[in-house]
């Protein structure tokens, strides 16, 4: 089996968030209430729930202004699942400009003013090269030039806004947190851009996590999976329950030939909404960090520790000067809840804190030495600064290490250097550097920073980096 983890047609380009101080706040619409049945009132058609979700799916397409006459090679299909729209020859003569479409993914309106959310990949390219529109369709037949407002690759949640001159058709939203295996659930959206498409199911199960398989290293997998056929082209659209209000939003399907196959996974929606909040607000996703490494409780564990089952988070290590330092946690502390939120497994701590605002008190609720206490601590911001070489590094996107980016990365104390956090598929060294990757030295020289690195490194010569990986150093040499 294989992930995929891109089900828009083609997402190629990359859209730098606009600030969020030009936007109006959210105003969407949320219904807590949970799936009931009423007695006497068989339901023997959806057609009336889907009248109300339908109109708030909306089909999301960008594109880029090119010069015919130079002819655009796609990528590789290996790392982003898509598929390419056909694509005219160049042709002799003039050099002139036109419109290239680019993709086509789902969107889902979530308020009446113009707020749009979709995945992340949808609107996100592989190359790091930029659309010039996105442009979007509602299910009425008019269309809008929209504005990317924010997008998250870690959860893939994008927003987008429109301007309408009018109140646009928004979703309701329901509690993702209350909907249960068995509920039925609709996948709307527009596959393979035959038009909009609403496909049924339930939900097969909640909290899936591939822990990272899907959405990549460092993300944040919390998914509904559901057996509803989600195909190409399904992403950023709606999976709405049986009273038609939004509980999650397509974004991946786990498949051998690139069709549904019934393993369909949707980010619930609030979590959507928690990321599109912050997004709006202020253009990025803050984070709250305890700052430990914390690791599953294996039944050898469990008993070792005297305990009768392995729900939990086990606290392998605590970082100095951290939150979690300063709040009391040791190692060997066994973290159970957050505040009242029930912790099962080091997973679900890092998605739970991970959702908590910087600078929140939380109680922990952990086991010592076999008694049961509640520690106050105030959560630190994971949020790091990225920088990107696109010199001598292309395509390789690297960090310097603190604390967050050790907790972030997994990344014991002792190592020093800079972490790779990303290697695009075009990069000219994707064969030869790998996410998580330590650089220690280059040419023998120590590496602090990224600063560091770029000047040790020496064009047109062969270069040695000493590198960490997965608790093992080693050599690896490439020429510039």
């Amino acid at each position: 089996m294989k992930y995929a983890t891109c089900l828009s047609l083609v997402s190629f380009f990359t859209l730098a968030p606009l600030f969020a101080d030009e936007h109006s706040p959210l105003n969407a619409k949320v219904d807590t209430q949970p799936i009931q049945a009423e007695a006497g009132k068989p339901l023997v058609s959806y057609a009336d729930v889907l009248d109300q979700a339908t109109p708030s799916v909306v089909t999301v397409y960008t594109s880029q202004i090119v010069t015919v006459g130079q002819r655009q090679a796609l990528p590789d299909f290996l790392r982003q699942f898509a598929q390419p729209l056909p694509r005219m020859d160049s042709s002799e003569g003039t050099a002139r400009e036109r419109k290239e479409p680019l993709g086509v993914g789902s969107g889902v309106i979530i308020s009446e003013d113009g707020y749009i959310v979709t995945n992340h990949h949808v609107v996100q390219g592989m190359r790091g090269r930029e659309a010039d529109e996105i442009r979007v369709r509602l299910n009425d037949g008019s269309e809008y030039v929209a504005s990317l407002v924010g997008s998250d690759s870690k959860t893939d949640v994008a927003v987008l806004k429109i301007e309408p001159e009018n109140n646009v058709p928004a979703v309701t939203l329901a509690d993702s947190d209350l909907i249960r295996v068995g509920d039925i659930v609709f996948a709307i959206g527009n596959p393979l851009d035959v038009g909009l498409t609403a496909t049924q199911g339930i939900v097969s199960a909640t909290g899936r996590n591939r822990q990272g398989a899907i959405l990549g290293p460092g993300s944040y997998e919390d998914f509904i999976q559901t057996d509803a056929s989600i195909n190409l082209g399904n992403s950023g659209g709606a999976l709405v329950d049986a009273w038609g209000r939004l509980v999650g939003i397509n974004t991946a399907i786990v498949s051998g030939t690139g069709g549904s196959i019934g393993i369909g996974f949707a980010i619930p929606v609030n979590m959507v909404l928690n990321v599109a909040s912050n997004l709006i607000e202020s253009g990025e996703v803050p984070r709250g960090m305890l700052g430990l490494f914390p690791d599953d409780l294996t039944r050898d564990m469990a008993d070792a520790f005297g305990l009768d089952s392995t729900r939990g988070a086990l606290v392998n290590q605590v970082q100095e000067d951290s939150p979690a330092a300063r709040g009391g946690v040791r190692h060997g502390d066994i973290i159970v809840k957050v505040d009242e939120r029930e912790i099962d497994s080091a997973t679900e701590l890092r998605l739970v804190v991970s959702q908590i605002l910087p600078g929140t008190e939380v109680q922990l609720t952990l086991i010592r030495q076999g008694e049961l206490m509640v520690l106050p601590v105030t959560l630190g911001s994971l949020n790091g600064q990225m920088a990107t070489l696109s010199g001598p590094l292309e395509g390789v996107t690297l960090q310097s290490l603190g604390a967050d980016e050790r907790e972030r990365f997994s990344i014991p104390e002792g190592i020093e250097g800079v972490v790779i956090a990303e290697v695009r598929t075009d990069s000219p060294f994707v064969d030869k550097l790998d996410e998580r990757m330590v650089i220690l030295e280059v040419n023998d020289r120590p590496v602090r920073d990224v600063a560091d690195l770029e000047s040790s490194l020496v064009p047109n010569e062969q270069n040695r980096l000493y590198v960490w990986a997965s608790g093992t150093k080693g050599f690896i040499v490439f020429k510039l």
